[in-house]
Order: C-alpha cells, then structure tokens, then sequence
C-alpha cells in the first residue's frame, strides 16, 4: 500500500471524529468556481433532480480545480471534495450512473430513496471493483466496470495507485471512496437497521427530509413534531450501528439543534444575500 495522504476531504473530517460540511450544487462552470476557494470539505453535484448531464459534471469537477491551492496543499487533492448524486431511486439500481461519476473523478455517490437491504447493497456493489471470493473484504460484491484513467488523472496519482484507493470508506480503512445513502420514506426506516447490520461499505445515511414530510402528510413541514419524530428514530438507529448520519438543509436556525442531535454529516447551502435587492424593492415600492 502506498503512503499517499487521505484524498478525501470528507472522509478526513469524519475519520477525524470531526462534522464534514458539504452542499448540493448544480452541474454549472460558474458554481465551480465559486466554489473552487471554499471552506466546505465536500460539494455533491446534482444529478437526481436537474437532470444527468455527464458533460456538465466533468466540466464542474474541472473548474473545481484550482492550481495554487494543488500546488500548496500536501493533499494532491482538491480542496474541496467532489462527489455526485445520481438521478435513479434506490429501486433502479442503474448501476451505471455510479460508474460514470466515479470514473470522472467523483470520490463518492449519492443514492436517492435507498429503501430496502438489496438497494442499499446495489449502492455499495457499484462503488467497487470486482474481486474473487477468497480475497478480503469480499462482500458487498463489486459489479464497477474498469475504466477509471480520468479518475487516476483528476486524483494525481498512478492508476494502480488509484486501484489501491479505489474501495469504499469505511469498510476499506485506505479507501477513498464515500458511499452515501438517503433515507426518505418509512419503508427505509423500518429497513435501515437491517441494512447496516447485513450491507458493510455505508459511510453515511443522510436523510431526505423532504420525501419523508411528503410520505407523512406534511409536506415541506420539516420542523413538525411527526417529520422530527422520524428523524430522530433515524438517528438513533444509525448512532446503535456506529454509522455517521447526515442532515440535508443545515441553516443557521436549526444548526445548534441539528449538531447536538448527533449529525455529523452536515448539508448548508451556499450562502447568498438578497438583501440590496430588499432594500431596492422597498424603495421603489415607497417611491411609486
């Protein structure tokens, strides 16, 4: 094994015993750049409800690079992390998505609607290279085609050096890769236990916060007490199975709750101001 620093900023804060920030983003030269000096460990393109457009991902993980950073870092990584999520539901499998990201250079999938053990072992599977039973760490099976000569290059490193790193964390301690499931419907809930007792390979469940209020009654209703309730027993299954859980809209209202309740995987959007365009409004209203 080579001696090659943890790439992945994500999974270092985490090992770390640390919160690892991230965002959703869209597939966009522009937002890659921005991003390109920011102080988030990680960015996950979207894929699930944008639209998949493989073209745009390469192009945002490229303009996500940013040479002073490279060429000043002891990391041959970006600052930033890229990873991906990919459009079909758990059920989909579409193993494919997953295999097309990576290849580009994403260091981790997420996977929309994961409700049952099987869909949360595709998830895993497509993050890894076939290997023969015998061998360690066998299972989840890999069914990832090879094929990764962009990753080797976007990671700077050797293409064995990237088969090396190639596998996923935690279940590879040496792995790069973060496999993340989303849990959004009671059907997940009621599975997820069994999932991380029989599927090795999840780094993180992060909930879908958003489909689960849908499925309750409450659509968009995030701070009612049944979505909480929900989550909270989300939470507790993942701390009962050491398995790192992740909130997906982090704001500077919920953030002291959502921290204390043990998530550690925290999703906050770009922050952005309207505040001149409210200041604008209000005058032309008061003066028309």
């Amino acid at each position: 094994m080579s001696t090659l620093p943890r790439l992945n900023g994500v999974i270092q804060a985490l090992e770390s015993r640390q919160h690892a920030f991230s965002l959703f983003a869209p597939c966009e030269i522009e937002t890659a750049v921005e991003l390109q000096t920011s102080k988030y460990e990680g960015v996950v393109f979207e894929g699930e409800h944008r639209g998949w457009d493989i073209a745009a991902l390469r192009n945002s993980l490229q303009y996500l690079l940013n040479r002073g950073q490279i060429a000043h870092s002891t990391s041959v990584a970006p600052q930033i992390t890229p990873m991906a999520r990919v459009p079909a539901n758990g059920v989909e499998k579409n193993q494919f998505l997953a295999k097309q990201a990576l290849d580009l250079g994403c260091y981790g999938i997420v996977w929309p609607h994961v409700s049952t053990v099987e869909e949360a072992y595709n998830a895993v599977a497509a993050c890894r290279y076939p290997r023969l039973k015998n061998k360690p760490l066998y299972e989840p099976a890999g069914i990832r085609g090879d094929g990764p000569t962009q990753a080797a290059r976007y990671w700077g490193i050797t293409q064995q050096e990237y088969y090396e790193r190639a596998d996923v964390w935690p279940l590879a301690p040496h792995g790069e890769i973060l496999v993340i499931i989303q849990i959004e419907d009671t059907t997940g809930i009621r599975n997820l236990p069994d999932m991380l007792k029989n599927v090795p390979g999840i780094g993180v469940v992060l909930i879908g916060e958003g489909d689960l209020s849908q499925e309750l009654g409450y659509p968009r209703q995030t701070e009612h007490k049944a979505v909480l309730d929900c989550m909270a027993e989300i939470v507790s299954i993942c701390k009962q199975h050491n398995t790192i859980v992740g909130h997906p809209h982090v704001s500077q209202s919920n953030a002291d709750r959502v921290i204390h309740e043990g998530y550690r995987y925290l999703m906050c959007a770009a922050p952005r101001s309207f505040a001149n365009l409210d200041k604008a409004r209000e005058l032309a209203l008061r003066l028309s």
